[in-house]
């Protein structure tokens, strides 16, 4: 019989997957089948970069062969473009486990993903104090 550790009763079947205080204890290994890099490409997933649903994605039957958190990536993505960092945020997922389902949602072409633009360099110092003359002349 399974006991419970704070009062020494007997706890309901399968509470010992649910925390009282942490919520259902799925272990990330499990969502991603023990894998830790997103698909055989070992793409790299930003945390700034967008992912979109793909315009032409496959048919209801081959996303009905998707787990429950590969469909709710996608379902957060159809409602609107988000970063991969608000798709791990909003999923309640590790950053960790959120890059390899997007691996697998990429590679089985559910989803886009536009890398983040490279910071653009800064304009040039004399630039920026005629703005500021130009300003206080105004």
């Amino acid at each position: 019989m399974n006991e419970d550790s704070t009062d020494g009763g007997p706890s309901a079947p399968g509470s010992q997957w649910y925390d009282a205080d942490a919520g259902p204890l799925v272990r990330p290994y499990a969502m991603t089948g023990g894998r830790t890099k997103p698909g055989p490409s070992n793409v790299r997933f930003d945390l700034i970069a967008l992912v979109v649903v793909d315009d032409d994605p496959p048919g209801p039957a081959e996303e009905s062969l998707l787990g429950p958190e590969h469909r709710s990536l996608l379902a957060l993505c159809r409602a609107e473009t988000q970063s991969v960092a608000e798709l791990s945020a909003d999923a309640d997922l590790p950053v960790g486990v959120v890059r390899v389902l997007l691996g697998d949602l990429l590679e089985s072409g559910f989803v886009r993903v536009s890398r983040p633009v490279p910071p653009a360099q800064l304009p040039d110092e004399r630039i920026l104090r005629e703005v500021i003359d130009g300003l206080r002349a105004l």
